[in-house]
């Protein structure tokens, strides 16, 4: 999710990142063939590192079937570190519970929102926050926030992600929640976000699967591989 804090809530994260590019990468250490399981590069691969979580919130993660980000995309990443995650790649479902593979209730779900977000008016104790179509933080947050059953995210460019969110209408059934992080990417300067709050898909369900599920070992050990990932990428990038 290159994407999104607009629909992560303030920036673009992982799942919609607008003109975003990773740094250059030359090194013939990162064309080598693809692991089958994680898709990444052999010098890439972490999947020794995956141990999946037991997550009580679900995840579903819609990827735009042109999101090409083979080095450091996370989507898949995240699927696998985590128990009760689906990745589905494509355009269009016709409901939640098809995208999902199994009957859920799209009122009980949430939706990473993908609109314009004012931060400043943003409750700052608060970092996964409840919105009304508008953008505008709703009253109550633990009440609407109490109880939810699974988080769609989004994956691919700004206009990718926007694509996703406009031919699957199903999503505004969901709850839209925005995220508020307290800390940066740890992309840092190998991905140019055009927002400070801009995330990594693999982040943004860290952040919010480990808060609605108060259950902060889920950030701990997706946090854990995506460090994992990153020094991999840039000890292959300074091997040629």
């Amino acid at each position: 999710m290159r994407f999104a804090k607009s629909a992560l809530g303030r920036a673009p994260c992982d799942g919609y990142r607008r003109a975003v590019t990773p740094a250059p990468a030359d090194d013939t250490a990162l064309e080598a063939a693809a692991c089958a399981r994680c898709g990444k590069p052999t010098a890439l691969c972490v999947c020794a590192d995956i141990v999946p979580l037991d997550n009580r919130v679900a995840l579903l993660i819609l990827q735009h079937p042109q999101e090409q980000d083979r080095e450091l995309g996370t989507a898949r990443l995240t699927a696998l570190q985590l128990k009760r995650a689906v990745l589905k790649i494509g355009l269009s479902w016709p409901s939640l519970s098809k995208a999902y593979g199994k009957e859920v209730d799209p009122k009980r779900w949430a939706v990473l929102y993908l609109g314009s977000v004012a931060s400043a008016v943003l409750p700052r104790e608060r970092e996964v926050i409840a919105v009304d179509g508008k953008g505008a933080a709703l009253p109550d947050q633990d009440r609407l926030l109490k109880g939810i059953e699974g988080v769609v995210l989004l994956d691919g460019t700004w206009s990718q992600a926007k694509t996703l969110w406009w031919r699957n209408p199903w999503v505004l059934k969901c709850r839209r929640i925005v995220l508020n992080p307290k800390e940066r990417s740890r992309y840092g300067k190998l991905r140019r976000e055009p927002r400070r709050e801009g995330l990594s898909t693999l982040e943004a369900a860290a952040l919010t699967l480990a808060r609605l599920g108060n259950q902060p070992e889920i950030e701990t050990g997706l946090l854990a591989l995506f460090s994992r990932l990153l020094d991999r990428y840039r000890q292959a990038s300074r091997a040629v």
